[in-house]
């Protein structure tokens, strides 16, 4: 029960969707089922894809209370270059399978290069 409250699997958000048929209730299900065998490593594949952004900033705060609150490891690959590094201790961006850059989330974030080449900017 109690996790099932930390992930706001609620009646209030029972049927969320974003327009684009895509469930808020179906992603925090996912987490869900991950986390019931309590792992140590939580593997995430793309938390955002899809979701409207107030749905986006949910789903990386429900994350951000199991890495600092439970103290959960999260290996997470996430396309939204710039929201996956606010969130991680150490990113890496790989190109054709092969990693182009690694580093501290913070520090990659701030690399104008990683900025040029990743973020469009």
């Amino acid at each position: 029960m109690a996790q099932r409250m930390l992930i706001g699997l609620n009646n209030t958000r029972r049927n969320t969707h974003d327009g684009r048929g895509k469930s808020l209730n179906g992603r925090l299900l996912e987490i869900a089922r991950a986390l019931i065998m309590d792992p140590q490593l939580l593997l995430v594949d793309e938390p955002s894809i899809g979701l409207e952004p107030r749905y986006i900033d949910m789903v990386f705060e429900i994350l951000g209370t199991l890495q600092q609150g439970q103290r959960k490891t999260i290996l997470m690959v996430e396309q939204n270059a710039k929201r996956g590094l606010e969130f991680a201790d150490i990113g890496t961006f790989m190109v054709s399978g092969e990693i182009a850059m690694a580093g501290t989330g913070y520090a990659l974030l701030e690399n104008p290069e990683v900025g040029r080449l990743f973020l469009g900017g």
